[in-house]
């Protein structure tokens, strides 16, 4: 196989899946660049890149893609933001959608709940903090129901598990049998930066390099608010 036909191997957290899905086929047709990614759970995608796993990209949340990139696992100066996801609320569909329009909405949505779904990344531990500083840490102890890792939170919902699930807007949007509510209102509000970078290990590093590039482009970001997300920059 010819080096420019290569795919360009990369590794991400589910979070990412659908816009780089979609940006992957983009970037394949548009600039003659093969490129696929490989998704899990951002702790799961962590372990792996510090257990030695072959690939040429990692998009990750930002606290993550730093710390790796801290360890040796990121080639120098590669590391970049490119998007920032909203947490939302989402309920099974059927369901009444709840107002969030203020923080006493929100207190109310959560003390009505009889199950709460999150996730195990980025989003789940920020919620579980905002739980704290509204002082409903115990009131709420035995309600939380936390997705294992890789697994939508949303599908909770669809599964009769939970009847309220916050999670990354691009996890949950698309999901059959959940609509979402709405992001968390005011200071309230949640969002996860997503990162990527070239790893190490990488067996076409500047390649993977011109690809991070369009990754983080006006023209993806376009695909990314599609997708529940936007552009770092914007």
């Amino acid at each position: 196989m010819d080096h420019a036909d290569r795919v360009i191997s990369g590794l991400s957290s589910m979070a990412t899946r659908p816009v780089l899905a979609e940006l992957s086929a983009h970037i394949r047709l548009a600039h003659g660049l093969p490129v696929r990614f490989e998704a899990a759970g951002g702790v799961e995608i962590a372990r792996r890149v510090r257990e030695g796993a072959e690939a040429d990209l990692l998009v990750l949340a930002e606290g993550a893609l730093t710390v790796l990139e801290k360890e040796g696992h990121l080639l120098a100066g590669t590391a970049r933001p490119l998007w920032i996801s909203q947490v939302v609320a989402a309920v099974p569909a059927g369901s009444p959608v709840p107002a969030l329009e203020t923080e006493a909405d929100l207190r109310t949505v959560l003390e009505s709940a009889r199950s709460i779904a999150y996730s195990t990344g980025p989003s789940g531990t920020a919620l579980v903090a905002l739980i704290g500083r509204l002082g409903l840490a115990d009131a709420l102890a035995g309600r939380l129901v936390q997705a294992p890792p890789g697994v939508p939170a949303g599908s909770l919902l669809s599964g009769g598990r939970a009847d309220l699930a916050f999670q990354q807007h691009s996890e949950l949007m698309d999901l059959p049998g959940v609509v979402v509510a709405g992001p968390l209102p005011g200071d309230t509000a949640i969002s996860s930066t997503f990162g990527g970078g070239v790893l190490a290990s990488a067996s076409q590093p500047r390649r993977a390099l011109e690809v991070l590039g369009l990754l983080g482009s006006d023209e993806s970001a376009v695909t990314a608010r599609a997708r529940g997300m936007r552009a770092y920059c914007a």
